[in-house]
């Protein structure tokens, strides 16, 4: 986790732009799926697990993502959108406009 606070819709529109294609469809397949480890997000969105760990990180470092280790599993993390991070949603839609 980065420390880092939820950016604001208006913001999250610019930081979500300029964010790769890989990263954007991370983000939808967390707010679709909710939380999961990097090889079912890799199972999820068809990316291969090196480009699903950039796109990861890409999110967590501009705050749309939280990470956590699994209780199941202490080697695996898992990801979910923070809180308030319907901003995904709004930001792309905003982009959009």
């Amino acid at each position: 986790m980065t420390g880092q606070s939820p950016p604001t819709s208006e913001s999250s529109a610019s930081v979500l732009r300029d964010l790769p294609p890989s990263a954007k469809l991370v983000a939808k397949t967390l707010e679709y799926e909710g939380k999961l480890t990097q090889s079912e997000l890799a199972g999820e969105t068809l990316l291969p697990r090196r480009t699903v760990r950039h796109a990861l990180k890409r999110l967590e470092e501009n705050g749309f993502v939280d990470s956590r280790t699994s209780f199941v599993d202490a080697r695996q993390r898992v990801y979910s959108l923070r809180d308030g991070s319907s901003t995904v949603e709004d930001a792309s839609l905003a982009a959009s406009q």
